[in-house]
């Protein structure tokens, strides 16, 4: 019995988007979508309320490196799982660690059996491998699961690219063998995602892709991007990669992107993205509108009665003018970055809308034009 199904609605001839519903255990979740990041089992700025009544959230990501070292997913299980535990009766999708794992390169070591590192919090010692983190997201109770795999920096050596493809394609089924027997004990258990590795070589973006397909999971994601490359390259691997996969599964693109670049990632056959760029931007207050992004500190604000975004319907927009938002970011003021996040994610969201629309009703190559258009107008203002 499949822990989540897929069923693809409409697709565009012209290029490979395609609209679907992704029925989980939390619910139906309407395709393609991008998913805030809620790291520490939590958007920040916003509450659950914010995300279901504001922003019609249907799914979200949470992080197991983050709650492993805090509060622990032992603690997390023991109090109801990750659900109850933030009080969230939506889907959630939970990453293994892998990346943020990776990304502390003076505090792991990489053995074949796993990763040795420590806590950037307080430098105690943890040991994940591609059982124990099946386990841990196991008890946080996630509707999707993902494999630890192992994600390298750019530039990378094809030599450490195929020792790294080869180990994740170990590491993956490893992680399924332990997870298909835990998941017949527990018929609770979310579904498990292989990740496609393989650095910027599109032939280990391959081999990596038929290796991984031999698992046949429920979906697959590509990882590995957003590392530093250039963004031409990054939709190269996604195309040597898309076609490869089952038609009839969820694809999702770890860790992308920006709001122009939603659509071209739709148009490769993408299903499922997420990336912590409009919350962290939000905060530090770099906004994203229809006209391109506004940096709210710049001194140009400071009287300036129109609202952020004209075209956008949000509750900041409809309340809000921009010298006054500019006055909560120059004050430090914990509402700047409710306000902005709640913009921010509202933008992302509603652009997916636009772009879902659009495949339903056979308009996406105009849309992915007009999409494009606006991109580099607002390039050319900035």
């Amino acid at each position: 019995m499949n822990r989540v199904e897929f069923e693809i609605v409409a697709e565009c001839p012209q290029s490979g988007a395609r609209a679907g519903l992704l029925r989980t255990p939390h619910g139906v979740v309407e395709t393609p979508v991008f998913m805030p990041v809620g790291t520490q089992a939590t958007v920040k700025g916003l509450a659950p309320r914010d995300l279901i009544e504001q922003l019609d959230v249907q799914l979200l990501l949470a992080n197991t490196y983050h709650l492993v070292l805090r509060p622990g997913h032992e603690t997390i299980r023991k109090l109801g799982g990750l659900h109850r535990f933030m009080s969230w009766p939506r889907a959630i999708l939970t990453d293994s660690g892998g990346y943020q794992v990776f990304s502390l390169a003076s505090l792991r070591k990489v053995t074949e059996e796993g990763v040795w590192f420590r806590s950037h919090l307080d430098g105690e010692a943890h040991w994940f491998t591609p059982t124990s983190t099946v386990d841990v997201q196991l008890a946080l109770g996630s509707d999707i699961m993902m494999v630890l795999d192992e994600c390298l920096p750019y530039p990378a050596s094809h030599e450490a690219a195929r020792q790294s493809v080869e180990r994740t394609v170990r590491w993956a089924r490893a992680a399924f063998a332990h997870y298909r027997q835990r998941a017949a004990e527990n018929a609770a258990a979310g579904s498990l995602f292989p990740i496609v590795q393989g650095s910027m070589y599109a032939d280990l973006r391959r081999q990596c892709t038929l290796e991984l397909l031999e698992l046949d999971a429920e979906g697959y994601a590509i990882g590995g991007l957003s590392v530093g490359e250039p963004r031409a390259l990054s939709l190269e691997m996604v195309e040597a990669t898309v076609p490869l996969l089952p038609r009839d599964r969820p694809r999702y693109v770890m860790g992308v992107g920006l709001p122009e670049e939603l659509a071209e990632y739709v148009a490769r056959g993408v299903d499922m993205m997420d990336c912590v760029l409009p919350t962290r931007n939000a905060r530090n207050g770099c906004l994203f509108t229809s006209t391109g992004r506004v940096i709210i500190k710049q001194a140009r604000y400071q009287d300036d009665p129109a609202p952020l975004d004209e075209a956008c319907t949000c509750y900041t927009c409809r309340n809000f003018s921009r010298a006054y938002l500019r006055h909560l970011f120059m004050a430090g003021e914990i509402l700047f970055a409710v306000l902005a996040t709640l913009h921010n994610l509202h933008h992302y969201l509603q652009l997916m809308r636009r772009i879902r629309r659009a495949i339903l009703e056979g308009r996406f190559p105009e849309v992915l034009a007009s999409i494009r258009s606006a991109a580099a107008t607002a390039a050319d203002v900035e």
